[in-house]
Formats: C-alpha cells, sequence, structure tokens
C-alpha cells in the first residue's frame, strides 16, 4: 500500500489514500453530504475510550444507525465516566461490552465472535494513551484484546489536548497505527476542554459516519453507472380456466426496491413484472406479463443487453396442461387436473453463452442455506439471496425481510429491515461481487 505524507493547517498526516480522503472530507476539502451515504448492513463496533469527547458517542451511534449500520459499542473502564452504558445501550439496540472477563457479556457475544461479527472497528474518541497501547500491541482490556483479535478495518478519531496531539510519542505511534492499516479521521481544530485552541479536537459525529461511508465505498454514488440491470418482480399467473388460475403471495415489493434502488445507483434497468399493484419506479423501463413462458420470452429478448440479472420473481413452477375454454363447472365432489412444469427462467439464462452477472432468490420454508447453496451450484449462479418465509413479519407481501446472500466462496448475513435498505445493501454486495469477478476474469 502507498502511504501520503499530508499537510493541512500546519499540520502533518501519514495515511493510505483512502485515508487522505477521509482527512479532506473531515476538514472541509471535500464536501461533506450525508444525503447519499449509507452504511447499510454493515457491523460497526465503537471502541470509546476515556476522553471527553465520549459524551458525543450517542449522537455518533445514532448517525451510523441512521445510516443503516448494525452497531455494538465496547467501553474501556474510563470511558464509563464520561458516558452512560445504558444511553448507549438504548441508541444502539445492542448491550454495552466493558469487560474483558464478563461471563454473561462471553455468553452473549463473545469477544472472539465480537472481533469476527465486525465489518469496521471504529475507536472514537480514541486517547493518546489507547493510541498508545494500540501502537505496541498491548492487550490488556476488552478494546485493546478486540484490536489485536479483529480484521475489520479499523478506524480512528483521535480526541486530546493540542499538546498531547503535537508530541512526538503521540506522532510517531500515530505512523505506526497508519502503517498497521488504520485510518485516521481527524482530529479538528477548534477550542479544546481545556481552554486552548488548536489541533485534538474529535470531529463531528456526522463527519466521522461520512468519512467511514466514503472510505468503504458504500456511498450511493453511482455504484452501478453504465450497468443494465434486468429484473423480474412479482408472481406469475398460470391459467387453469377464464376465471381461475394458480399463483402464490408475491408482492412484487422486493423486486421493485432493488430496481428503484439500481436506478438510484446509476444503472440503466429492464423491469419484467409479474401482475402486482405496485408504481413502476421512476427511470425504470417496465415490461408486464402474466404467465412464465411470457416472462421467459421478455427476458431473453432483453438479456442481450444486460450486465447483471437479478431473479426476484416467484416463477409459478407447474401451469396446466390444457386450459379449459369456458368455466369449470362445480361438478361432482372432485376436480382432477394436469400440470406440467414450466420452464426454469433463471436456469435457462444462467446457461446462456453470453449469460449475465446472474443472481437467483431462493423463498424456503425449510433447510433455507441448504437449498439455496443447492441452487446456487446446480444453476450455475454467480450468486443468491436466501430468505425464510416462515419468519413472522418477512417476505411476501411485507415490507421488511432478511436475506442470506451466498456466493461461491462467501457469504454474508443482512438482518431484517425494510426492502428499500435491504435492496441497497443487496446492491452493494452484487456491485463489489460484480466488479471482483470481473477483474479475475
Amino acid at each position: 500500500m502507498t502511504y501520503y505524507l499530508v499537510h493541512v493547517k500546519h499540520r502533518a498526516y501519514f495515511c493510505s489514500a483512502t485515508a487522505k480522503i477521509a482527512i479532506m472530507i473531515v476538514l472541509g476539502y471535500v464536501k461533506n453530504d450525508v444525503s447519499n451515504m449509507s452504511l447499510a448492513n454493515q457491523n460497526i463496533l465503537l471502541g470509546v475510550s476515556g476522553g471527553i469527547a465520549a459524551y458525543k458517542t450517542p449522537d455518533l451511534v445514532r448517525k451510523l444507525t441512521a445510516l443503516g449500520a448494525n452497531v455494538r459499542v465496547v467501553l474501556t473502564g474510563s470511558a464509563a465516566e464520561f458516558v452512560s452504558p445504558l444511553s448507549l445501550q438504548a441508541v444502539s439496540g445492542n448491550p454495552v461490552h466493558q469487560h474483558l472477563l464478563d461471563p454473561a457479556a462471553e455468553a452473549a457475544m463473545g469477544h472472539i465472535e465480537l472481533a469476527k461479527w465486525a465489518d469496521v472497528l471504529l475507536i472514537a474518541p480514541a486517547t493518546a494513551n489507547i493510541m498508545a497501547k494500540l501502537a505496541h500491541g498491548l492487550a490488556d482490556d476488552l478494546l485493546t484484546t478486540l484490536y489485536l483479535a479483529t480484521e475489520a478495518k479499523t478506524f480512528i478519531a483521535p480526541a486530546m489536548n493540542q499538546q498531547m496531539w503535537k508530541a512526538t510519542a503521540t506522532q510517531v505511534n500515530l505512523g505506526i497505527l497508519t502503517q498497521h492499516g488504520a485510518l485516521f479521521i481527524g482530529p479538528a481544530d477548534g477550542e479544546q476542554a481545556c481552554g486552548d485552541v488548536g489541533s485534538g479536537r474529535m470531529v463531528e459525529p456526522v463527519e466521522i459516519a461520512s468519512a467511514i461511508s466514503r472510505s468503504l465505498g458504500t456511498s450511493n454514488d453511482k455504484i452501478l453507472l453504465g450497468k443494465h440491470l434486468l429484473i423480474t418482480a412479482g408472481p406469475t399467473r398460470e391459467p387453469l380456466d377464464p376465471v381461475r388460475y394458480i399463483s402464490n403471495h408475491s408482492s412484487g415489493k422486493m423486486g421493485f426496491a432493488i430496481a428503484d434502488m439500481a436506478v438510484k445507483a446509476g444503472a440503466d434497468v429492464t423491469l419484467i413484472a409479474g401482475p402486482v399493484n405496485l408504481p413502476t419506479p421512476d427511470g425504470c423501463k417496465r415490461i408486464d406479463v402474466t404467465t412464465a413462458d411470457e416472462m421467459l420470452v421478455a427476458c431473453e429478448q432483453a438479456v442481450s443487453q444486460s450486465d447483471i440479472f437479478v431473479a426476484t420473481a416467484a416463477v409459478a413452477d407447474y401451469k396446466a396442461v390444457q386450459v379449459a375454454e369456458n368455466k369449470i363447472k362445480k361438478i361432482g365432489d372432485e376436480l382432477t387436473l394436469t400440470f406440467v412444469k414450466n420452464p426454469d427462467i433463471l436456469a435457462t439464462i444462467a446457461t446462456r453463452t453470453d449469460k449475465p452477472f446472474c443472481v437467483g432468490f431462493a423463498a424456503e420454508s425449510q433447510d433455507v442455506e441448504l437449498y439455496a447453496r443447492g441452487k446456487l451450484k446446480n444453476k450455475k449462479l454467480d450468486m443468491i439471496a436466501a430468505n425464510d418465509i416462515t419468519a413472522d413479519g418477512l417476505g411476501f407481501n411485507s415490507d421488511n425481510n432478511a436475506l442470506h446472500v451466498i456466493w461461491d466462496d462467501g457469504d454474508k448475513y443482512l438482518p431484517a429491515t425494510t426492502k428499500p435498505k435491504l435492496a441497497e445493501a443487496l446492491l452493494l454486495l452484487i456491485a463489489n461481487r460484480f466488479k471482483s469477478k470481473n477483474i479475475v476474469q
């Protein structure tokens, strides 16, 4: 990795390219606009050390969760003197972790599991003391132990007296931590609690959240710009006679949310919709179909222009061998109908020589992961998103869902949230996987 020595307002920052951008964001050289920021389904472990700026951490947690992050908090012993664990538990929705050897906390989520859970380790505020411990590999409490145990990307937001920040030892520790891969956000200039004026203030929570989002590449800024997405959504209806049909409970909300978010991410979107009562997302080309055969034809006509195919539609597996011309009359106590398999639209597209990046969906009522992995392999998909249709308040006809997203060498669980937020998180995974797969090829 290449490192840069950045001089701003008589301060020197030894940092990576991404940290250089984050510093510029914090100091106002890059517009700090959270309206297009996202941390959707990022697991952020917030480590709070014992500085006066710890009083800002409840607001920091609120800012992170507002952008979609899942936040857990670790307090050092001295941090608890400045901020209440109960207040951090209330805003994060999770128990606060304070002690390395805490049987109750370990039973809920052990410190090693906590280290593995985190996508991001954010230490804010970071005192001169905690920076020194981290730089030299000391592990005498929960936070310093987690720093050594985690593979998560680490961000550090320093907060200390301006003279302590300028001290040679602190600057040496800054360099060591940066060489180890930590990214620094701030510190900022201004009046300090002690009355001094200078560099050492923890930057504002909104700026920390913005810097992390930009560094992770999780902003909504056109991650699919120039790409064409073909998306199927909703159910299909297979007629039995002029009145009756077989179908399912799919509302199409998940597929429509993905289409909407894909447009916002810069993609050209073709949305092939079964019979649903939903407005067309702005910027989408919509094609309405009824049956599985019609959906297949529409997909085959559009797929040659597509980079990514996202098959959220709940396509009927079977159709009647013969559709009655007239309404079937109620005669006798039994009725026998003969069905034949419908075409497998996803498998058909995935086996084309010019196939796009294919993302399937698996709505299952049992052995969800097992069946999803089977479909991923058997249909030669690039990715599959599985959900448990028996979960209360999730899935069909609901505004919320949860997904277990699986690909050939990895997976990620996206916990329950609204379908638009879930769509945003899923598209980020798709965009990153699509990019990495194309680089490898």
